[in-house]
């Protein structure tokens, strides 16, 4: 199905976030889901179904000064 990661349109065979991240090589816990603008809570990650066209932001802290 066609979904958009972080701006960038993607064919992915994920059906819920969790198996998003682990198609996309993410790996670890320091990172937030949104999923059409609402943030997604880590709990919820494999109960939260894709559907085509959903848009999925994964924001990563960075450290800077």
């Amino acid at each position: 199905m066609r979904v958009t990661v972080n701006g960038e349109a993607r064919d992915i065979s994920s059906t819920d976030v969790a198996a998003l991240l682990s198609e996309l090589d993410y790996e670890g816990s320091h990172f937030a889901i949104a999923l059409n603008y609402d943030v997604v809570p880590k709990s919820r990650w494999s109960e939260t179904p894709l559907k085509a066209g959903d848009e999925i932001e994964i924001i990563t802290p960075r450290q800077g000064g």
